[in-house]
């Protein structure tokens, strides 16, 4: 296994794409993600169809399409904790949402049986081609102008840094670039609909 490098180097590595640096993150902060779910999920009526697995894949989903596009910058892990936890409540509140909303039965819904074997979270060809994939759709979706905010951000730029190359300010490219990624993610179903 190889050593934890600095949390500003291996966000920097995420951000990059770095697949060895994502399994690090996955390994270092998934516990954290899953806790969140696991107590948030004795609360809902939702035993038998979601556990903290689904919910953690979810989140991760979402942080990595969203930190490969240059969306969040982080100082500290705790930040990235915060985020990661406020992600997990969020998605469990919009799964909880779903199931009253289409008033679904939840003694109709079969479990899966759980056998014991769960993935690993070691970065697989498949994983990698998917995540590949996943970051070609979503720049297939940006539009020419959405597409160089990303670019920017993704190469280091700050938001100010950002804004002069485009000719706005710091501010309006920060919420286009977060307007553009929560269109795309909710498209490719990576985000809720509201």
């Amino acid at each position: 296994m190889s050593e934890v490098p600095r949390f500003d180097e291996l966000f920097r590595r995420v951000r990059s794409g770095d697949q060895e640096a994502a399994a690090i993150l996955v390994r270092e902060y998934e516990p954290a993600i899953r806790r969140v779910a696991r107590l948030r999920l004795g609360n809902v009526p939702l035993q038998g169809m979601l556990d903290s697995t689904d919910i953690c894949q979810s989140v991760l989903a979402s942080f990595f399409l969203r930190a490969a596009s240059g969306q969040y910058a982080f100082e500290t892990p705790a930040q990235l904790v915060n985020l990661l936890a406020t992600m997990a409540r969020s998605k469990l509140a919009a799964q909880v949402r779903r199931q009253q909303a289409q008033k679904r039965d939840r003694r109709r819904q079969h479990a899966v049986a759980d056998d014991g074997q769960l993935a690993g979270n070691t970065p697989t060809p498949s994983r990698e081609l998917a995540a590949r994939d996943l970051l070609s759709q979503v720049r297939c979706r940006l539009t020419p102008e959405e597409l160089r905010l990303v670019d920017l951000r993704t190469a280091g730029h700050d938001w100010a840094e950002v804004a002069a190359q485009v000719g706005a300010g710091a501010e309006a490219v920060r919420k286009k670039h977060a307007r553009a990624l929560d269109r795309v993610s909710r498209e490719l179903g990576l985000d809720d609909p509201e």
